[in-house]
């Protein structure tokens, strides 16, 4: 009886799984739609993922990594 009961909940766990790998592959598409359609009006995907990347950063953070953009730059004399 306990192996069908085991059996029963890992069956769920993973059929659960599986519906929300399927909800987050629907995200997915539609994140990529968003992106299409901000580069046909003429933005940049490319640093609109580099703006959304920074926004989740904390404002220390993106100080921490500007300044070491900034020092890896002038040293390379890209400034």
């Amino acid at each position: 009886m306990t192996d069908n009961v085991s059996a029963e909940q890992l069956r769920q766990f993973i059929e659960r799984i599986e519906r929300l790998e399927e909800e987050k592959q629907a995200f997915v598409d539609d994140i990529k739609d968003v992106y299409a359609e901000a580069k046909s009006t003429g933005f940049d995907a490319k640093t609109m993922k580099s703006i959304i990347r920074l926004r989740k950063m904390e404002k220390h953070h993106r100080d921490e990594a500007d300044a070491l953009l900034e020092t890896y730059r002038q040293a390379l004399g890209l400034v």
